[in-house]
């Protein structure tokens, strides 16, 4: 038996815990996660998936605000692992306990492209082609350690982050178990330093949005669909957009056309197809809705 100590907070994580805990050849005696944090509107704690899923299997559960607070590196060393696996975990790890045992970190990029809390995202922002998973052997650096392995895949020029990181989920998931099976006979791939891009974490106002180049807007919507979400100016939302077309020039935000329930919008570069809109405070409605009751036509700014 392989004995893991496992670190990671939200579903991406959860999903590999799965997939060792369904592992015969692999104990996870421990695994460390985020604290519980207020959600919603009433500010409700709610527990990382991680957290549950351990508490499912009966496995300790620590929930350290930071690595070094008092008695965590005591409890890694008594469980005597052969591994730590790290998987979107949200803190760095101190050489103390890099040295405990060999770790593992999932990361959802190809390294050393995007280091850092985003880099899901920022493939979609930049309309990446393709992107994967890095294993890769953690050291006090961010990001920055010897890969042990790649999966990598084309991304689909529709799909959006909920999809994105289930197929990245999916993949994180063969190369945990490979990786720590395969252990022994890989050879670490030293990083290029030169080739390195760092991506930062994301914040609610990033989702504001113009209308300047269609393609942009669009890969944004991609990117931050979920949270936070895309948003004019004013506030309100923008849901279940298409991609019309990237080469005409129009007024900024001009309707060009308006169907059965949704509206083709101008960008200065390009148009897209807006299906969903949410004015601030208020409900969701289509698309065509928000403009019959607004009394917006073609040729009007949709805001």
């Amino acid at each position: 038996m392989k004995k893991i100590v496992y670190m990671g907070t939200p579903h991406y994580a959860k999903e590999i815990l799965q997939a060792l805990l369904n592992d015969k050849e692999i104990e996870v005696p421990l695994v460390l996660t985020q604290p519980d944090r207020p959600m919603g509107r009433k500010k409700e704690l709610k527990s990382p998936e991680v957290k549950l899923l351990a508490m499912e299997h009966n496995i300790e559960v620590l929930q350290p605000q930071k690595l070094s607070d008092e008695g965590v590196y005591e409890s890694i060393v008594a469980t005597k692992p052969d591994y730590i696996v790290v998987a979107a975990f949200g803190q760095l790890l101190p050489k103390k306990v890099l040295d405990i045992a060999p770790c593992i970190n999932l990361h959802a990029s190809l390294l050393p492209q995007y280091r850092g809390a985003s880099p899901v995202q920022q493939s979609l922002l930049n309309g990446d082609k393709f992107t994967g998973v890095t294993a890769m052997l953690m050291e006090e650096g961010l990001d920055s350690g010897p890969i042990l392995g790649y999966r990598y895949f084309k991304i689909p020029q529709t799909m959006t982050l909920p999809e994105l990181m289930n197929r990245l989920s999916d993949d994180a998931c063969q190369i945990t178990i490979e990786t720590i099976h395969k252990f022994e006979t890989i050879e670490p791939m030293t990083q290029i330093r030169a080739e390195a891009t760092h991506c930062k974490k994301i914040k609610k106002a990033d989702g504001e949005v113009t209308f300047e180049n269609a393609v942009k807007l669009y890969d944004k919507y991609r990117a931050f669909k979920g949270w936070p979400g895309i948003f004019s100016e004013n506030g309100t939302k923008l849901d279940k957009l298409e991609l019309v077309e990237s080469k005409s020039c129009n007024k900024l935000g001009e309707i060009l056309a308006i169907d059965e329930i949704s509206v083709t919008v101008g960008c200065g570069l390009g148009s897209i197809k807006i299906g969903q809109l949410q004015p601030s405070s208020k409900k969701a409605m289509d698309a065509k809705s928000y403009c019959v009751g607004r009394g917006l036509c073609v040729g009007n700014s949709i805001f």
